[in-house]
């Protein structure tokens, strides 16, 4: 991914830990993360760490899988623990993989309980947006101060 962004013209990209990140503390006025922090060691520690180096009133973004309401939810959770992991097994030959990734999404703190977490580690005015039917959410929220 940072090759692409190389190719792309991005000039400067870093590999870090997430949970120390090598920036001084206010030195960003966005910080994102895709698909990220479901799988990082420590989602409060994350959070925390993402609030640090950002400016105050600086903008968090958050997307991530999450389980849809019902109806869905079933049908979907039937889709994600014996579906996926077969076919995509099959496909990639990584099989576990895919079963560990619909057991971090059931644990992954989702909606309200997310938000809460998030304005917990720093931030306020934490919302969150399920889209695709809820099988994401966008969180936005804003670092206090």
């Amino acid at each position: 991914m940072l090759q692409r962004a190389r190719d792309k013209g991005l000039r400067r990209t870093v590999v870090a830990d997430a949970l120390r990140l090598p920036f001084p503390d206010h030195s960003f006025d966005a910080v994102t993360v895709a698909f990220g922090l479901r799988n990082m060691e420590s989602w409060p520690d994350a959070l925390r760490e993402m609030s640090r180096v950002l400016n105050p009133g600086g903008h968090l973004l958050i997307l991530d899988f999450s389980l849809p309401r019902p109806p869905l939810r079933t049908p979907y959770r039937f889709y994600l623990h014996h579906l996926l992991p077969v076919v995509a097994g099959i496909v990639t030959r990584e099989k576990s993989a895919y079963q560990y990734l619909g057991d971090s999404i059931e644990k992954f703190p989702a909606g309200a309980a997310m938000t809460a977490l998030i304005e917990e580690c720093g931030f306020t005015t934490a919302t969150s947006l399920p889209l695709s039917a809820g099988i994401v959410s966008l969180y936005t929220a804003m670092r206090r101060g």
